[in-house]
């Protein structure tokens, strides 16, 4: 799952393996073994890649299935006009099923 996890995320953001492994302090070969579960991330990693992608370390390990975004810092205006996008997305999503 957290390879699984890894991947589309870093695909999702259209980033690289390089970008990634640049972002995060490492090789691009050890994003390519998390991705192909070759090996699995410190848990001190693990907390960096959710940093990086704003998600909770639940979410990469599969223990939770909502993706989160982190909008600490932003004035409550920015927010409440996220939520409205968020919701306008929903409702494009629906009448196109």
């Amino acid at each position: 799952m957290l390879n699984q996890r890894i991947r589309e995320l870093r695909q999702l953001r259209k980033m690289s393996q390089v970008e990634l492994a640049r972002r995060l302090g490492v090789t691009k070969q050890s994003v390519s073994n998390w991705e192909n579960d070759n090996i699995q991330p410190s848990v001190e990693m693990l907390t960096k890649i959710a940093a990086v992608f704003a998600v909770s370390t639940d979410y990469l390990l599969g223990m939770e299935q909502g993706e989160y975004i982190d909008v600490s810092g932003l004035p409550r205006e920015a927010v409440s006009h996220l939520r409205l996008l968020i919701e306008d997305l929903r409702t494009a999503g629906e009448s196109r099923d």
